[in-house]
């Protein structure tokens, strides 16, 4: 079930980044959610796969990521070693994958709700952001897949904990998982975009393709927090006082243009 919650005021979003629980074995508080965000409410969690293939995606895949580790070996000499490091390191560069980002920062989440590649759209309809349970997704994975991450005191995987419970293999992973379940997975810090927007990544399976009807039915924790479109800017403000930038989720030049060109953009 995904409830849905809507945020017209700043108060509003006290909930959402402030949502942890504590603790008794840790003496901690700790959260166990991860959230994507989205610049409109139109907009449906696809992968970039599905996008650019299709219905014929299950047969181009093998090719795309084929095709990558074959090309990109003399940058990464390691990835025709893992299917897994292949889709990862593809995402970061545009590769169509199967992947679709989330991060464990509410307030990273935040930011790619209220960034827009055109400002003047930042008033015309609302944006929102997804937060699903880490925990709750393990539940319903395999019983194999939930007794390795357990072992690991853990509630995500690991490239290499994917690539033990699945022999490095996609067809493998897709029977395993059906149309019921998926993995939650935190990238290796193969670069500073992956560690500064706090990354994980959801490996969506094959029969899966429709990721939003899959949550409804299967979690009940998921939660699609709806911000109104008169306060993105507010919220927009704010996190760039609160040093959550383009100059910060996108290390690098490109990154700092970003920032600037929106720091001055005259509404």
């Amino acid at each position: 079930m995904i409830t849905e919650v809507r945020i017209s005021n700043l108060d509003d979003l006290m909930p959402l980044i402030t949502e942890q629980d504590y603790r008794e074995d840790l003496h901690r508080n700790r959260s166990s959610y991860v959230y994507r965000g989205m610049p409109d409410t139109s907009f449906k969690m696809v992968t970039s796969l599905t996008r650019n293939c299709k219905n014929l995606q299950k047969s181009l895949e093998p090719a795309i990521l084929e095709n990558f580790a074959k090309y990109a070996v003399i940058d990464e000499p390691t990835i025709a070693q893992s299917v897994w490091k292949q889709m990862i390191l593809g995402q970061h560069y545009g590769l169509p994958t199967r992947l679709l980002d989330w991060t464990h920062s509410a307030l990273v989440g935040l930011h790619f709700a209220t960034s827009e590649e055109n400002m003047e759209n930042m008033s015309a309809h609302d944006c929102m952001v997804w937060r699903i349970d880490m925990t709750e997704i393990v539940s319903i994975l395999p019983k194999n897949y939930q007794d390795l991450v357990n072992a690991k005191r853990s509630t995500i995987f690991s490239v290499d904990m994917l690539k033990e419970v699945t022999g490095n293999s996609l067809e493998r992973y897709d029977a395993d998982m059906g149309d019921s379940a998926m993995v939650i997975i935190e990238p290796p810090s193969v670069n500073s975009r992956i560690i500064n927007q706090y990354s994980f990544f959801a490996v969506v399976p094959i029969e899966i393709s429709d990721v939003e009807s899959f949550l409804d039915k299967y979690t009940n924790n998921t939660v699609k927090y709806v911000i109104d479109k008169r306060l993105r800017w507010r919220v927009r403000d704010m996190l760039d006082q609160l040093n959550i930038s383009e100059r910060i989720v996108y290390p690098g030049l490109g990154g700092l243009s970003k920032w600037i060109a929106r720091h001055y953009y005259v509404k």
